[in-house]
């Protein structure tokens, strides 16, 4: 720990223990397929009796009209998040049949691009506007990607803690808005410095189905074969997060690593406004029918992927980038975790406590603007750990140095738990300290992570992926099904069906204009600044 942490961490004993910052708040979104009985990829319609998805405010899908989506509000307490999340499990479950939800991030068994159906939102400009979004991914990266599923995890510092923190910095002439998200994009930039740490804990996808390659690619280097139908990474932790998921040849040109609020929303509408020679290609429209909504490097701000992002609830009207203009960042959406298929609800409390504890710490350490050439080396270090985490031969880059994971995690561990402390004052026992504790001797024994576990059993049982994760699936069914719900949820989520329903017929009735002239209105209105005040570094 930097004696600079450890100062402030002491001065911040006294606030805590006064109860002068309150608890951190969080979100989670939780996708997972729905398959049929013998782990395919459903072909059915989102269940109606779960209400529409264009506006359940809990109940969704992501890419996939197969591809469930469940939120939580937000919570204070992690078991008040994980209550909320299992029963959303329990409540769908009355209502899938005989289908299940897949247990991991990668998916099941496929038949080619077709058989994953992108998502129909109904009839109403904002609904089409997500379905051409939707096909436009299709037509640029395919839709077998886009079946990838995990975790996003939504936090936000408590109000008190900013005061707090101002005040210590002797920085009351800075406007809050302004201030916080200042410290948003330093907890950010020390989260990218250190992502690696997260996917080597919790990266939960060393193996796939043979069917998430395109017919005829070349099987990549790094890829082994396991029976006849799996493919395996030996060392790998998230093959997720890897060239083979959610990354983009094209969006790495846009060398976005978070040094200001105005880059990065510069960046982006740089991006949603700039065509590609190869997208354009591809062509928008095929005679009335549209293809994607523009050919530019982004189709909306969303297309970005990253494995952290700043965020801001937006109002009507507003997209993400104008939200965090007008008003500063609100909370960050952490995008780099695995479901674990050996937990049922894919996360448990362990890992929140972690990373919150993890999260406070990038806030609180040391960061510094990252130069292009450590945005390089950060790249690295991600994808070495994606590829090779468990390996004891690896090494990592820190400032010039190699190191191993077990001694730089085991480092940075030492630093969390310090921070930890600060946030165990408001608890009863020490659950931040004793999640740090419970994950530590995973940096010392590599086979105790999720994706050493899963590794572990396909090899020891001989299993394919695919038929492994299909009895994870129906253990999971069979123990929701059973499992009881909090009767005022339950009924929440009944009432919510008509009530999602109904805003979706009002919005449909509302459209004025055709759909080609709402989304020339839209990006209009996109490409407009919404700057009030100049967020400096």
């Amino acid at each position: 720990m930097s004696d600079s942490l450890a100062t402030l961490i002491e001065r911040l004993a006294g606030p805590a223990r006064q109860g002068q910052f309150s608890r951190l708040r969080r979100g989670l979104e939780k996708e997972g397929l729905r398959v049929n009985p013998v782990g395919r990829i459903a072909q059915t319609p989102h269940p109606a009796a779960l209400g529409s998805k264009l506006t359940h405010p809990h109940v969704t899908t992501d890419y996939s009209e197969a591809l469930l989506e469940y939120i939580t509000p937000v919570t204070c307490r992690p078991a008040d998040a994980m209550a909320f999340l299992g029963d959303l499990h329990r409540y769908t479950y009355r209502y899938l049949g005989d289908e299940l939800i897949w247990p991991a991030s990668m998916p099941s068994r496929l038949s080619g691009n077709d058989s994953v159906p992108i998502a129909d939102y109904g009839t109403s400009n904002v609904g089409t506007m997500k379905r051409v979004y939707r096909k436009g991914l299709d037509v640029r990266y395919g839709r077998i990607m886009q079946a990838i599923a995990g975790v996003h995890y939504n936090v936000s510092l408590p109000d008190d803690l900013w005061k707090l923190l101002r005040a210590m910095e002797g920085a009351a002439d800075t406007p809050m808005a302004d201030y916080r998200s200042q410290r948003y994009f330093g907890l950010i930039r020390n989260f990218r410095r250190h992502s690696w740490l997260l996917l080597y804990l919790f990266g939960a996808s060393p193996a796939l189905d043979r069917s998430f390659l395109p017919d005829g690619r070349e099987i990549p280097d790094k890829l082994q074969a396991h029976g006849t139908e799996t493919l395996i990474s030996p060392w790998a932790t998230s093959l997720r997060m890897s060239d083979l998921g959610y990354q983009n040849k094209v969006q790495a040109q846009l060398k976005i690593c978070f040094n200001s609020l105005s880059n990065y929303v510069n960046t982006l509408r740089n991006a949603i406004s700039t065509p590609w020679p190869a997208y354009a290609a591809l062509g928008v429209k095929d005679g009335a029918a549209w293809r994607q909504l523009n050919a530019n490097i982004l189709q909306i701000e969303n297309e970005y992927y990253s494995d952290i992002r700043p965020k801001r609830v937006t109002r009507h009207g507003e997209t993400p980038s104008q939200a965090l203009e007008a008003s500063g960042v609100e909370y960050i959406e952490v995008r780099c975790l695995d479901l674990n298929p050996l937990l049922t609800l894919g996360l448990d409390e362990t890992q929140i406590h972690f990373v919150d504890a993890f999260v406070m710490w990038c806030l609180l350490a040391e960061s510094p603007w990252i130069s292009d050439e450590e945005c390089e080396s950060l790249d690295d270090n991600r994808r070495l750990v994606v590829e090779r985490g468990r390996d004891p031969e690896l090494r990592l880059c820190d400032q010039g140095r190699g190191r191993s994971v077990a001694e730089w995690g085991g480092e940075i561990l030492a630093a969390i738990d310090g921070v930890a402390g600060l946030l165990d004052e408001l608890e009863e026992g020490n659950p931040h300290r004793d999640a740090v504790a419970a994950l530590a001797p995973r940096l010392a024994d590599p086979s105790l992570t999720p994706s050493g576990q899963l590794l572990a059993r396909l090899k020891e049982s001989g299993e394919e992926f695919s038929d492994a994760m299909l009895a994870l699936a129906r253990e999971q069914a069979e123990r929701l099904r059973c499992e009881p719900m909090d009767p005022a949820r339950q009924a929440l989520f009944e009432e919510l069906v008509g009530i999602s329903q109904r805003q979706q017929q009002e919005i449909e009735a509302a459209d004025r204009v055709d759909f080609d002239d709402f989304l020339a209105d839209y990006f209009a209105r996109a490409r407009e600044s919404r700057i009030i005040g100049e967020v400096s570094p």
